[in-house]
This record gives C-alpha cells, structure tokens and sequence, in this order.
C-alpha cells in the first residue's frame, strides 16, 4: 500500500520560509516521478513543482520559479519543498504526488496516480 505523508506546514509571514516534507512508503521511491500541487480555497488544485525519478529534471509552475526548490532524499524516501519568500498568494494546501512511471509526463492532476492528505501552508501579510 503505496502512502505520502506530507509535513511541514503552517503560519508564516510574508517573506517566511517553509520546508515541506513528503514521506513515502510502499513504492520503489527511487524509480517514480515526484511532484507538490496545491489547493487554494474556491479554486482547482494547481501544479508547483515535480522532478524525474533521477532528479536532474526538476520542472516548476511559473509564480514559483526562483522561490521554490524541489528535491528528494533517496535514502530517506522522502521529498522536499523549500519555499523561500512566500507570498500570500502561495496559501494553500500543498500536496505530495507520486506516479506510476519514472518520468514527469503530466502538470495535470490526473497524471498522477498517488497522493498524500495534504498540508496547510498559510502566509499572512
């Protein structure tokens, strides 16, 4: 039974730093795609970054490029999001993704087989 366990989140101030962390369990973490979307209240749920199951291809949504950083762990089976100068337009639950296969092949939701419980990242001004 494949699980994503997110952490991290919180309440932080406009300019703030956070580190998101996404534990994995059940699948070959080495060999699959990883990826962070997010939901805003009253909108759809949003790609902000992925990487390669190599990660030496890291992909990012636009707003985040420059802030956001991807990574992972492979010895700890765990992902990671550093988010450095948040905004309060990055306020959402972020969420940890998985897919089947190796490689990034949708920003789409739908293009992602596994998914964590979420986290609430919340940014004041």
């Amino acid at each position: 039974q494949v699980q994503l366990v997110e952490s991290g989140g919180g309440l932080v101030q406009a300019g703030d730093s956070l580190r998101l962390s996404c534990a994995a369990s059940g699948l070959t973490f080495s060999s699959k795609a990883m990826g962070w979307f997010r939901q805003a209240p009253g909108k759809e749920r949003e790609f902000v970054a992925a990487l390669n199951w190599s990660g030496g291809n890291t992909y990012y949504t636009d707003s985040v490029k420059g802030r956001f950083t991807i990574s992972r762990d492979i010895a700890k089976n765990t992902a990671y999001l550093q988010m450095n100068s948040l905004k309060p337009e990055d306020t959402a639950v972020y969420y940890c993704a998985a897919t089947r296969g190796p490689r990034v092949a949708s920003y789409s939701s739908d293009g992602w087989n596994y998914w964590g419980q979420g986290t609430q990242v919340t940014v004041s001004s």
